[in-house]
């Protein structure tokens, strides 16, 4: 055991060397490389609706046989959009209805009433429905609409979802529109333009022109349109989105 002159004169080495501070009583070896613990495997226990992923959507997507257990599919989904959000906010109008329209997702007004477009951005939405004769709650499913949106849960500050988020609701929303089955499809705005579509294409460049919505039960026409936010903010476009509604107002005359 080393005597008490021979650990004064260790520290009084030490104190020549610089060192000024004590960190710890116990001693290291700073000649041998540290143990890095392996990292913990991931549990396969994991329940499913806590790995949001696109594949684990398909799965549920699937069982979904109504909307009644869509909406409830949905709503337990542990995506962590919905930790920030008020409600699911799932769809609204006739279930019946020939038109679908596919939005982007629930602004503030949505996630307090739980229902797609009912803020100013809906108001002008449904302004320019009756211009061209059509309405949500409509009973004549020739002349009503239903409405969802891509993402169900609002996204922090009423921000564009990501491309990553969209992808992952992506079943939910193609099986939706497999129990609705709709003639005709409006995508309103660029996020369920790129998301259905699988496209890159801005909304500006996609916008008026007819284009294939394809989902496990097939295949349905689709109009890329504006957002009625984007009009709002921007609304010397509005001659656009009249001539766009002039365009689905013509595609439907022709299917009655």
């Amino acid at each position: 055991m080393d005597s008490r002159d021979d650990m004064l004169a260790a520290l009084a080495w030490q104190m020549e060397l610089g060192a000024d501070e004590a960190i710890g009583d116990a001693f290291i070896d700073r000649t041998v490389a540290p143990v890095v613990p392996a990292p913990k495997p991931a549990s396969s226990a994991t329940p499913l609706a806590l790995q949001p992923t696109q594949g684990a959507t398909d799965a549920i997507a699937a069982t979904c046989t109504d909307l009644d257990a869509l909406r409830e599919a949905i709503a337990a989904h542990g995506h962590p959009l919905k930790s920030g959000a008020r409600h699911c906010v799932f769809a609204d109008g006739n279930p019946a209805a020939r038109v679908m329209i596919v939005g982007e997702a629930p602004g503030r007004n949505e996630d307090i009433e739980g229902k797609p477009f009912v803020g100013k951005g809906g108001q002008l939405l449904d302004r320019m429905l009756a211009a061209i004769g059509l309405a949500r709650h409509a009973e004549d499913p020739a002349k009503a609409v239903y409405i969802t949106n891509i993402i169900p849960w609002r996204p922090a500050q009423n921000r564009t979802p990501s491309a990553e988020e969209s992808s992952v609701f992506l079943p939910f929303v193609r099986r939706h529109i497999d129990l609705i089955d709709p003639a005709l499809i409006v995508l309103m705005g660029n996020t369920p333009t790129k998301a259905l579509l699988d496209t890159t294409t801005g909304i500006m460049r996609m916008r008026g022109m007819w284009a294939e919505v394809t989902t496990p039960g097939g295949t349905r026409p689709c109009l890329p349109m504006l957002h009625p936010a984007y009009l709002l903010r921007q609304p010397m476009d509005k001659h656009k989105a009249w001539a766009d509604l002039l365009t689905l107002k013509s595609r439907i005359e022709d299917i009655r």
